[in-house]
């Protein structure tokens, strides 16, 4: 019996791939998405849509109960200034936010979840049903590291992992054995373009899942645009988490690394360990 999933729809294109991607591996998928939020190209992709606002935590919930949905996922975020500008809570939403003691993403987000969950509806991580475009351990294209980025990959897939243990960010661009650039607030690309300045090409661009990060949540992701930007500034190396990072528009991304000769590959603890050794 074919499933059906629910899909909680964010902003951004990784609700539209989930969507596609998943229907193509033959889930049926239900999705609630956020007006003025979620692309409405999501109309097209997923096998049934309603549209809410921010805030309509009961309408959500009852449309995967009438769904008869018993796992479902989130993928997107919901912009700051639209959570506080266009949320309009209904009754249970609104009982939901007076019992929150914090704000912060993932309370509110662990919260969200909750609410799910007591109604039987378990909140996944969304790579449970992406497993195509999952970065998978080794070379993902036709460029190969050479030794001297082998260890800068190593090098830095460790700083990644205990800057994360501080929630700092994903990536960390290097070169020759130094960090140049560590991902804050500015995101991904930003921080690949102020690390790619200051080497003057030739870096390498690692991005990790953080020490304990829920992956129901905050999935690490990378697309087309992100080997655009590593071309710009003349990156050699994009070497990702395997197992927990997400190719969005695999296909093009791969297809864009190999015309410009930037390597991507899929790295783990135990696979560096066996470079290094």
């Amino acid at each position: 019996m074919t499933e059906t999933i629910g899909l909680i729809a964010g902003n951004g294109r990784f609700p539209l791939i989930f969507a596609e991607t998943a229907r193509r591996e033959g889930v049926r998928v239900v999705a609630v998405a956020h007006r003025g939020e979620t692309d409405e190209d999501i109309d097209g992709l997923a096998d049934s849509v309603t549209w809410v606002r921010i805030g309509e935590l009961g309408k959500m919930i009852r449309t995967f109960r009438d769904a008869g949905v018993r796992r479902a996922v989130m993928a997107g975020g919901l912009s700051k200034a639209a959570v506080f500008r266009g949320g309009r809570p209904d009754v249970r939403g609104a009982l939901f936010l007076t019992r929150l003691r914090s704000f912060r993403d993932d309370a509110l987000l662990r919260g969200v979840a909750g609410e799910f969950e007591s109604e039987g509806i378990e909140i996944v991580p969304s790579t449970t049903f992406l497993a195509a475009i999952v970065a998978r351990e080794g070379v993902l294209g036709h460029a190969v590291p050479k030794r001297r980025e082998w260890a800068d990959i190593a090098y830095g897939f460790r700083v990644a992992k205990e800057v994360g243990r501080f929630d700092v960010g994903q990536s960390v661009i290097v070169r020759g054995g130094v960090a140049l650039a560590i991902e804050g607030m500015e995101g991904t690309d930003a921080c690949i373009q102020r690390g790619g300045e200051l080497g003057h090409g030739g870096v390498v661009v690692v991005k990790v899942a953080k020490p304990g990060q829920d992956l129901r949540f905050d999935v690490p992701a990378v697309g087309p645009r992100t080997i655009a930007t590593m071309s710009e500034v003349k990156a050699r190396v994009l070497a990702l988490e395997a197992g927990c990072t997400i190719l969005l528009d695999r296909a093009t991304l791969l297809a864009d690394a190999d015309r410009v000769g930037i390597v991507v590959v899929g790295v783990s603890e135990a696979s560096l360990r066996e470079h290094a050794a």
